[in-house]
């Protein structure tokens, strides 16, 4: 007869007993097990500069490993127990309106109307296809920005035979509209 280590050592095999899915309590402080996608996993993504992208990185939680108590989840009763009921006087007023809904022909909702869910959000149309991300980083897609605008300025002073921008009635770029609206006020 074998004894009990004898058995579990050939029941159960050392490699099947390392990646088994019960884990230490504790993980990283944590009270379950991490459940955080692996980086190949993430779909978010952002960009990094020169129209490449990578996976967004998550900081972890600040409260791990503590046990949140009931009152920070449930909503707790404000008022003493009981005091939410209607006083005589409102409860009365309340019957009144309702009896004159009905009079006037207003539908009150049932029950089942009232539990019915209400309906998905509107679908896109079937040609939609939604822009596609650029890639640049921030700083990258305000300096296209800002190259634009400096060669449609250069373009139209040309064009005007002006030699500088302040000499326009319309400013083009973002730097000269915001100095003329600061003259306007003072």
């Amino acid at each position: 007869m074998k004894t009990f280590q004898e058995f579990i050592a050939e029941a159960y095999d050392k490699d099947v007993m390392g990646s088994s899915q019960i884990r230490r309590q504790g993980e990283g402080g944590r009270v379950g097990a991490e459940r955080k996608k692996s980086t190949p996993e993430r779909r978010r993504v952002k960009a990094v500069g020169g129209g490449k992208t990578e996976p967004v990185q998550y900081k972890d939680r600040k409260d791990i490993g503590t046990q949140r108590p009931r009152s920070a989840r449930e909503q707790q009763p404000e008022k003493e127990r009981g005091s939410a009921a209607l006083s005589a006087k409102e409860a009365q007023r309340k019957a009144y309106l309702e009896r004159k809904r009905r009079e006037a022909g207003e539908k009150t909702k049932s029950a089942s109307e009232l539990l019915t869910k209400k309906k998905a959000a509107a679908k896109p149309a079937p040609g939609y296809k939604p822009q596609k991300a650029s890639g640049l980083s921030a700083a990258e897609r305000k300096a296209v920005t800002k190259k634009g605008e400096r060669t449609l300025r250069d373009i139209q002073l040309k064009n005007l035979g002006k030699k500088s921008e302040k000499e326009l009635k319309h400013p083009i770029t973002q730097k000269e509209i915001t100095r003329r609206g600061k003259e306007a006020k003072k």
